[in-house]
């Protein structure tokens, strides 16, 4: 057999004369192919091929999430409109009062904003509207959530306000008995005046009450829009109001209002469990924006969080919706959640979608005495998308499983036939495109997990991209791109091997380089197919468990499947294969991309921002780990979306160019935030940075404590806090891990602390006091507690359940928390109190003991026992000096950040042990 020619040249002779080939075998194409005569897939073509797909990628994520309507003002909105111009007026107003928390002045201002706001809606409402408008002040109360957040503690309140308005026809009977609550909250963190989370909720609720006022006459249901207090300390102003206020029987349908960022488009992230409001909203809303695959992420427990939606469903037993705001979540509890960074378009988008929706369940009869909220079985949720903003799919579980069996059983029955019909190679060539998709994953997961380990190395920052995401790209889009490709070319070279050696078997006439040829091109076709078979896994997988999301792994299987079926696939078995053709890669990937590529983005941009608030145990997880669930991430979307293209490019000209333009983008960012010239962080997304001046009492029970005063920096955003003490150094602060400070509800394992110069600002009658008034010992021990927690009304107690099996809490007389139903976490149960400026601070607490026999085998099982009965920190709003002066020393992108478990600036521990 004579070697192949290098050349194309006319005078060249044919090694094999083409008309002696089999037609129905090797086409002409294919032979001049082999002689250098047909142009191969140059590089050019699939970098600017690659280049498309992600372009088109990101704007489908601009036009789906960034795409914001335009802003009315009222002229423009009418009486009956809504203007997000008006809206902004109020979130001007509640903004400039600065953060206001439960029991400040600046939440009684923002109250009253509240309500003059509530009473001039009234005043100005259609004469056959009636507009109640009601101040309501809580009991005090007690939240015990069974799930999410907040399982294993009891939430206490006390002294919470809350406006209510409600808005009904005035000649229809049956909407006083049938109510549709749209609920939000006016209180923030102490450590941000937030503009996103929810004064912009709360202004789109006034602007919404605006509204309804002039349409309500109409209606079948009335409307009450609940502006509480206390969602930030634990979700307590919806318990209080579902549990205490004389309406609360009459709501028939909760929608909640929430911010996870600072504007964007405001999302439905949680519906049901009834669809009829999903469905509702689907069918009216102007620019419809949800995704099932946020409900089921924020259900699995993986994003931290928890909103009042959570209280309706599972207290009340209401259905639905919970519709938050996402941008710039880097900035979510933070100084930046500010009036400049709130986009515009922001409340217009929610606001015109609201009323659309209102307007349409408001007047439906199906909410009538609660006959279409009953509970539904599983296969009744809904399931709901919406693409690019413009429309929302919305179908029940029912169908979902119908299709997506459907589907499997389809694609199982042609590949049973199919394997059936080639018999062993067929089916060690299935398995060998499946172990190139295996490969794929492990060379993308290794590349971009290297990077997250090398980060904490070369960086300031174990996470130098959250104040610019688009690092990303370079940092792990990059290398997981180039780990697919290799581990992917890996796969084809081994399988590519396996029909060499089988072809050799098979006793082919055929010439050796066209033998050749051929092999390679049904390599390309066998990788090209593996990508069907790990969405079939997924999509297996997802139907089993019955999770929404899966509608994802539907569409990236039945498209591709279907070009792949309309274009390239033949019933003739002896067809030799031709090249994949672009045509199927362009139609197979125009659905998939057109649902899911903003839904990707928008994932990975996400968690980018969580990472902010990650280490809620600051130094309990290792530096690298954010950033390798970012790269894990990252890598999972890489090989799962793009196993359809790499298919191609083995047998093109642009392996080498990809190698070198990832490489070229990898080294480019590298170097931007390795220098620094790219900061991670900045003053309008910072770095979260605690200072908390702590005074804690150590000694046993009985003797004189002597209380210990220092500063205590700590941050729940990965990475040491090198930088920010330079900026500190005559304040003298010590970091490391030698101190461990327990506040109770979570624990520091890595700060910075310094006991100059701390003495002032606070007194030894701010200590609080954990005394024993009674111990009764015995096999049935009891033991009564007084607690005193002086000038704070916000403040946590944690009980040993390693040695306490039960408790009743009073305050003032009153009991708070009966006998019963307790449960712990980590051998504690945490109860967190919050309340207003006249909530009690005298407390009684009576312990019932495990009885010897059960404490004996406890100890017994536990290495090391805790030597604290009670844990109790209590939390002031005051700046002492030295912590008003390290807060000013900080760098500016250095800020406070607030939840519900996180101490004031001024914090007090005291501890009773065990053997007191």
């Amino acid at each position: 057999m004579p070697r192949r020619s290098t050349t194309s040249s006319s005078t060249s002779k044919p090694l094999l004369n083409p008309e002696t080939v089999d037609s129905t075998t090797v086409d002409k194409a294919l032979y001049l192919n082999e002689r250098g005569e047909s142009p191969k897939r140059s590089a050019f073509l699939w970098l600017a091929l690659f280049a498309v797909i992600l372009n088109c990628s990101w704007g489908v994520h601009y036009y789906q999430f960034e795409n914001m309507p335009r802003s009315l003002n009222a002229n423009q909105a009418g009486k009956r409109g809504f203007s997000e111009q008006q809206a902004m007026e109020h979130v001007k107003a509640l903004t400039e009062l600065g953060p206001h928390p439960v029991g400040s002045d600046a939440l009684d201002l923002a109250l009253q904003h509240v309500l003059a706001a509530s009473e001039e809606i009234k005043k100005m409402a259609h004469w056959e509207v009636d507009v109640q408008v009601d101040i309501f002040h809580a009991k005090s109360g007690a939240n015990r959530l069974v799930s999410g957040l907040f399982k294993g503690k009891t939430l206490l309140y006390s002294d919470l306000k809350h406006v209510v308005l409600r808005i009904l026809p005035k000649y229809g009977s049956e909407a006083e008995e049938n109510a549709i609550l749209v609920s939000s909250h006016i209180d923030t963190v102490f450590s941000t005046e937030g503009a996103g989370d929810c004064s912009s909720c709360v202004a789109v609720m006034l602007e919404l009450a605006r509204g309804i006022s002039q349409w309500a006459h109409g209606f079948k249901n009335a409307v009450i829009f609940l502006f509480n207090t206390g969602e930030e300390e634990g979700l307590n102003g919806a318990h209080s109001f579902i549990t205490q206020h004389p309406w609360r029987h009459t709501i028939r349908l909760a929608i909640d209002l929430e911010a996870m960022g600072i504007g964007g488009k405001s999302s439905i992230f949680q519906g049901g469990p009834d669809p009829l409001a999903i469905e509702n909203f689907a069918k009216v809303a102007k620019y419809p924006s949800g995704q099932i695959i946020a409900q089921d992420l924020f259900l699995s427990g993986l994003v931290k969080s928890a909103t009042d939606f959570q209280v309706y469903k599972e207290v009340a037993g209401l259905s639905g919706l919970d519709f938050a705001y996402g941008d710039a979540g880097a900035v979510y509890h933070t100084k930046n959640d500010k009036l400049k960074l709130l986009k515009p378009g922001s409340l217009q988008h929610l606001g015109e979608n609201m009323l659309a929706f209102l307007l349409q369940i408001a007047r439906s009869s199906d909410l009538v005495n609660g006959t279409a909220m009953q509970t539904r079985e599983d296969n009744d949720h809904a399931i709901f998308f919406d693409i690019l903003g413009t429309y929302m799919v919305v179908y029940r579980q029912r169908l979902a499983s119908m299709l997506q069996n459907s589907v499997i059983m389809q694609a199982l029955l042609i590949w049973t036939m199919s394997l059936l019909m080639g018999g062993f190679p067929a089916a060690a060539s299935l398995g060998l495109s499946c172990l190139s998709v295996l490969l794929m994953w492990i060379f993308s997961l290794s590349f971009s997990i290297l990077v997250a380990f090398l980060l904490p190395l070369i960086c300031s920052s174990p996470v130098p991209y959250i104040a610019n995401p688009w690092l990303i790209i370079g940092l792990f889009v990059a290398p997981a791109v180039l780990g697919a490709l290799t581990g992917q070319h890996v796969g084809f070279r081994i399988l590519q091997k396996y029909l060499q050696h089988a072809s050799s078997k098979g006793g082919q006439k055929r010439s050796h380089v066209v033998q050749a040829e051929l092999i390679k091109l049904e390599t390309e076709r066998w990788l090209f197919k593996a990508g069907f078979v790990q969405w079939l896994v997924l999509l297996m997988v997802g139907s089993f468990y019955k999770i929404g999301s899966s509608y994802l792994a539907l569409v990236w299987l039945v498209s591709p499947a279907f070009a792949y079926g309309l274009i390239e696939a033949t019933l003739s078995p002896v067809r030799s294969p031709k090249p994949l053709k672009i045509a199927t890669l362009l139609l197979g990937l125009t659905v998939p991309v057109l649902v899911s590529a903003g839904i990707f983005i928008r994932l990975v941009a996400t968690m980018t921002g969580m990472m902010v608030r990650f280490d809620r145990n600051p130094g309990s997880t290792p530096e690298w780990l954010g950033s390798i669930m970012v790269a894990v991430l990252v890598a999972a979307i890489i090989c799962l979306t793009l196993v359809y293209l790499f298919s191609y490019v083995h047998l093109s000209g642009a392996k080498r160019s990809f190698v070198y333009a990832n490489c070229a983008l990898f080294c480019l960012a590298l170097t931007a935030v390795v220098s620094g010239i790219v900061p991670p962080f900045t003053e309008d997304v910072a770095r979260a940075v605690n200072v908390v001046h702590v005074v804690e009492t150590t000694g046993r029970y009985g003797e004189n404590r002597s209380p210990v005063s220092y500063i205590s920096l700590f941050s729940t955003t990965p990475g040491k806090l090198t930088k920010e003490v330079e900026y500190l150094k005559e304040e003298g602060f010590t970091c490391g891990r030698e101190k461990t400070l327990d506040f109770v509800t979570f624990t520091v394992n890595y700060g910075c602390w310094s006991s100059e110069d701390t003495e002032s600002g606070w007194m030894e009658s701010d200590i609080p006091t954990l005394k024993v008034e009674n111990d009764k010992r015995g096999n049935n021990r009891i033991t009564q507690i007084s607690i005193d927690t002086k000038d704070s009304t916000r403040w946590s107690l944690a009980i040993n359940t390693e040695e306490i099996e039960d408790f009743i809490f009073e305050g003032n007389s009153e009991e708070l928390v009966p006998v019963g139903n307790k449960n712990g976490v980590n051998g504690w149960h945490i109860i967190q109190f919050s309340g207003g400026k006249i909530s009690p601070r005298m407390f009684n607490v009576t312990l019932f003991w495990l009885n010897n026999s059960t404490r004996l085998t406890n100890k017994s099982d536990t290495e090391k026992k805790d030597p604290y009965l009670l844990k109790l920190r209590t939390d002031v709003d005051r700046l002492t000096p030295k912590a008003k002066r390290i807060l000013m020393k900080l760098p500016p992108w250095c800020s406070l950040f607030g939840k519900s478990t996180s101490p004031h600036t001024l914090a007090f521990l005291s501890k009773l042990p065990v053997d007191f």
